[in-house]
């Protein structure tokens, strides 16, 4: 059918041909009343220049059926066209049309920015190619343990890499150094090797004593000049130390005391006074080392020191590892290079980069990162290293701003060829050298700790792009902040020097990383018992939560039964879910902001804790599918921090690594029947009585299944509730919950005791006979009438009518208890 009307019917044009409107509109509504109207009725062009001749719809109710096609017509074109204009149908002949469709305005897509030193300010992070991130992290230089304040960084940087990897969705390429040289490693190494050396020649008292009072003296003067509070603490300590450990093997050695005697006050010096020595013998000696093996030995082994570490830690390995040792060709050609630049150069061996000249290049500019510390020479200094601010090597620099690109080697330390006569690198150097080899001319982000800004990477960043001839070695530049122990800085001298491997002793990896995302990445972080405590609860709080929906989610239910219908409870409960996702994306977006979602994350669980016991107050199972949801997205927000280690579902793991998901699979459907046979157990004991077998049921619930990481928790009305959980924190809470009890009931004891004192303290006034109970006080009275009561006072004078009328009241009081006694029961018969 082409329409209402064919384009050449007699009844299209005559009725077109009517002048009159009204006469138009009758000539239509007879037409379509001959028609079956027919919902869905296609249109044609006749159809609709038929009905467009009218200018609105016919008022006369008869012609209903041109008022019902005029708005029908009307609703797809408009209103009507005006005079002149043709009327058209946007789609093809005979078909009705779509409205048309307009996009939602939408939202501004929240973006990441990062807090960049180098402009002190957050910025949008853009990489430079795409998705693709290259990231260069400061490793650490390996001469002893690893301490809190790695930590501190790695673990701040193991977030942020992870977030940026797992949450971004960035392509992360992060490479990491070790220092294995360096003029501490030297230093550490050859005292090391010489106090070996000195250990087995087995040194006699005699000897040991003479050694020691020659390496005091250089030890006092260096304490004398020693201006730096907490190192000079930390002398004073050694020094009282060795003082204390000397006198006992004096006097063993003046008294002739025997060998066993002498041997042991022998091995508390050696050990009291090892660093004292180790300082003395390398001052002495230490030139004649000459082995590059020596050298290497220590660094090796606390590197691999360092990655257990990590790795206890949870902290990613980088996906590419370089150090030092072994790109010294590179870091020649690197060094050459920027001689050949012009803004290095060679004195007396050694090869010195030419800050003045650098700073002066119109496209260069120096110390980007703290410009105000530019020209600070006690950072200077401790950036080139102790065994190079001698006078002669200060005296080589054209300028006390200039550092050390390469270091001629003195007799005693590690050497390699090169164009300038043998030597080591600088310690700025070898970071340049092997990201600028890794990573090339600019890379998206660096890392490192705060206090490596000035001068460590604003060095970094000068001799970098000299050598690239850029300005733009660095994009963004992370620093993570401090770590104070207890509010003060960790320092050995301070006796509050942790480890990580001390650290880890107390709390697990788990949660100190909680701790660390409960602080800004880049803010100082004060590691305390009060730290660790909040990190503590955060994770128990969360754990009560998993464990609860675990147990909701085990309650047996068919196939459609866990699609439940949604109540305002739920409803109000999703909304409240993507809030927090929404704030939390907004958190991470805002420089990874982890206080702030770990926040968020705990007011969510708050408000699904809330929903539950709203539910269980009703004797309702609260909705599974939509707990599960939620748990499933905090589990995933925790694996993407590295705060869940393992392949978990949901929750954190339980057990031990790599059991977790098979442990909790294997035993929870034991348990699930255990607590139902206990349950019913439990049920005819309390219905026949039988006191023993409830007892038996609390001390399975209470001191047998804690031992093997299960807990009960009996809930009036509902099912009882089945939970795996950490042994140790079990046996924790049954032995604060024991401390409790015995509290309370030595409180209780306590209370009852006092009041048996008061009741027998009462009872034994109340046997005292009114006419007897003041003739015992002579030190107050020395008269009393035939009643007993008092008259004169100790000094033989007459009581007044205020003290008479006193001591006549307390009477008459005793009188009265003295009359409860007697009618007592138990008293009574006696009397």
């Amino acid at each position: 059918v082409s329409g209402i009307f064919g384009q050449q019917t007699p009844d299209y044009r005559s009725i077109l041909s009517i002048s009159d409107e009204a006469a138009r509109a009758q000539a239509l509504n007879e037409h379509l009343s001959t028609r079956s109207y027919v919902q869905g009725y296609s249109l044609s062009q006749a159809d609709v220049d038929a009905f467009r001749q009218l200018s609105t719809p016919p008022a006369d109710p008869q012609l209903f059926h041109v008022a019902r096609w005029f708005r029908h017509i009307e609703a797809l074109l408009g209103s009507p066209c005006g005079k002149g204009q043709p009327c058209r149908l946007q789609a093809s002949k005979g078909r009705r049309v779509q409205p048309q469709w307009s996009p939602p305005a939408g939202t501004q897509p929240c973006r990441l920015h990062l807090y960049n030193s180098l402009t002190r300010n957050k910025e949008v992070f853009i990489p430079q190619d795409g998705k693709k991130v290259t990231w260069y992290c400061c490793g650490p230089t390996v001469y002893d343990a690893s301490h809190m304040g790695h930590a501190r960084s790695y673990i701040s940087f193991d977030i942020l890499r992870r977030v940026l990897k797992d949450y971004f969705k960035f392509d992360v390429f992060y490479c990491m150094n070790i220092t294995d040289i360096d003029d501490k490693i030297i230093k550490r190494a050859r005292q090391n090797h010489l106090f070996e050396q000195y250990l087995e020649k087995r040194p006699e008292a005699a000897q040991l004593l003479e050694d020691v009072q020659a390496a005091l003296k250089p030890f006092l003067v260096k304490l004398n000049e020693t201006t730096d509070p907490d190192k000079k603490q930390m002398l004073e300590r050694i020094q009282h130390e060795v003082q204390l450990a000397t006198e006992p093997l004096e006097k063993a050695v003046q008294s002739r005391l025997t060998g066993e005697e002498v041997n042991s006050c022998v091995e508390v010096l050696l050990e009291e006074a090892k660093d004292l020595l180790s300082d003395w013998l390398d001052s002495t000696l230490g030139s004649d080392v000459t082995d590059n093996s020596i050298f290497s030995k220590l660094p090796k082994f606390w590197e691999g020191e360092f990655h257990r570490d990590m790795e206890a830690l949870n902290v990613l390995p980088p996906d590419v590892l370089t150090r030092v040792s072994e790109y010294v060709p590179e870091i020649v050609n690197f060094v050459q290079k920027i001689v050949d630049n012009g803004y290095g150069y060679v004195s007396n061996g050694s090869v010195y980069f030419d800050t003045a000249k650098f700073a002066s290049s119109e496209k260069h500019s120096y110390g980007k990162l703290v410009p105000e510390a530019v020209g600070d020479q006690k950072a200077l200094q401790e950036g080139e290293g102790d065994l190079s601010i001698s006078a002669d090597r200060l005296s080589e620099k054209r300028s006390p701003n200039d550092f050390a690109l390469w270091k001629a080697s003195k007799p005693g330390e590690p050497s390699w060829p090169c164009p300038w006569g043998k030597g080591r690198p600088g310690w700025h150097i070898e970071c340049s050298a092997m990201a600028g080899t890794l990573l090339g001319a600019s890379m998206d982000i660096h890392g490192g700790g705060f206090d490596l800004r000035f001068p460590h990477h604003d060095n970094e960043l000068a001799q970098s792009e000299a050598y690239f001839e850029n300005d733009c070695w660095v994009r963004y530049f992370l620093h993570t902040g401090h770590l104070t122990i207890a509010g003060c800085k960790m320092s050995k001298s301070l006796k509050n020097f942790i480890t990580i491997k001390d650290a880890l002793k107390k709390h697990s990896a788990r949660q100190l990383r909680l701790a660390f995302l409960m602080h800004s990445w880049k803010d100082t972080l004060d590691y305390s018992s009060n730290t660790m405590e909040s990190a503590l609860q955060y994770e128990k709080f969360l754990n009560e939560f998993f464990l609860n929906v675990k147990d909701i989610l085990r309650a047996p239910v068919d196939i459609t039964g866990q699609f439940e219908k949604w109540g305002e409870e739920e409803a109000e409960l999703n909304k409240n879910f993507y809030d927090k996702k929404t704030a939390i994306h907004e958190a991470l977006c805002d420089n990874v902001d982890t206080r702030t979602v770990m926040e968020e994350m705990r007011a969510l669980v708050s408000q699904c804790n809330l929903y539950m016991a709203a539910r269980k107050a009703v004797r309702k199972r609260p909705n599974r599918a939509l707990l599960e949801n939620i748990a499933l997205y905090l589990t995933h927000m925790l694996k993407i921090f590295g705060a869940i280690e393992e392949e978990s579902s949901l929750g954190f793991p339980v057990g031990g690594s790599g059991t977790s998901l098979n442990l909790e699979s294997t035993v929870m459907p034991y348990l699930q029947v255990l607590s139902e046979f206990r349950e019913g157990v439990r049920k005819i004991a309390r219905e026949q009585k039988v006191p023993e077998v409830l007892q038996l049921s609390d001390a399975l619930r209470d001191d047998i299944l804690p031992e093997l990481g299960v807990r009960f928790e009996d809930h009036e009305g509902l099912p009882t509730v089945v939970k795996l959980v950490d042994r140790n924190t079990l046996l924790k809470e049954r032995e604060e919950k024991r401390q409790v009890e015995e509290e309370k009931r030595k409180k209780k004891e306590e209370a009852a005791r006092r009041k048996q004192e008061q009741e027998a303290a009462k009872l034994a006034k109340m046997k005292i006979p009114p006419s007897e109970m003041f003739l015992s006080e002579t030190d107050k009275y020395s008269k009393f009438d035939e009643n007993g009561l008092p008259t004169h006072d100790a000094e033989g004078k007459e009581l007044s009518k205020g003290q008479a009328k006193k001591v006549k009241k307390l009477f008459e009081a005793q009188e009265k208890l003295y009359k409860e006694y007697l009618q007592m029961p138990q008293n009574g018969s006696f009397q």
